[in-house]
């Protein structure tokens, strides 16, 4: 199984960003997926999660209006959509895969990508 972020950069504050994860070794549909997200010294921060078929959404407090999650299940990759970034959402964002559903909680994920680094100045 794999899990592949890709799409970070370093950005000025206000620009945008589409993370993707691209996923392989199984049968994605069958996953919620989540994002969630660590800075330096922080622990990890739930981000968003898309249920299997995406009729079920939920984000963080922090991103609520400015991200945006989504999924396309033919070509097993997800992604996140975020606009208006802040130097504070400047961490390192990781795919995850949770196979009994959607979850805000890391620890339900069975699956998690490498990681992608995403730098907001300000």
């Amino acid at each position: 199984v794999q899990l592949q972020a890709s799409g970070g950069g370093w950005v000025q504050a206000g620009s945008s960003l589409r993370l993707s994860c691209a996923a392989s070794g199984l049968t994605f549909s069958t996953y919620g997926m989540g994002w969630f997200r660590q800075a330096p010294g922080k622990e990890r921060e739930f981000v968003a999660t898309i249920s299997r078929a995406g009729g079920s959404i939920s984000y963080g407090d922090s991103v609520q209006g400015r991200f945006t999650i989504s999924r396309d299940n033919a070509k097993s990759t997800g992604y996140l959509q975020m606009n208006s970034l802040k130097p504070e959402d400047t961490a390192i964002y990781y795919c995850a895969l949770d196979p009994a559903g959607w979850s805000v909680v890391s620890d339900d994920y069975q699956y998690y990508g490498q990681g992608t680094q995403v730098t907001v100045s300000s």
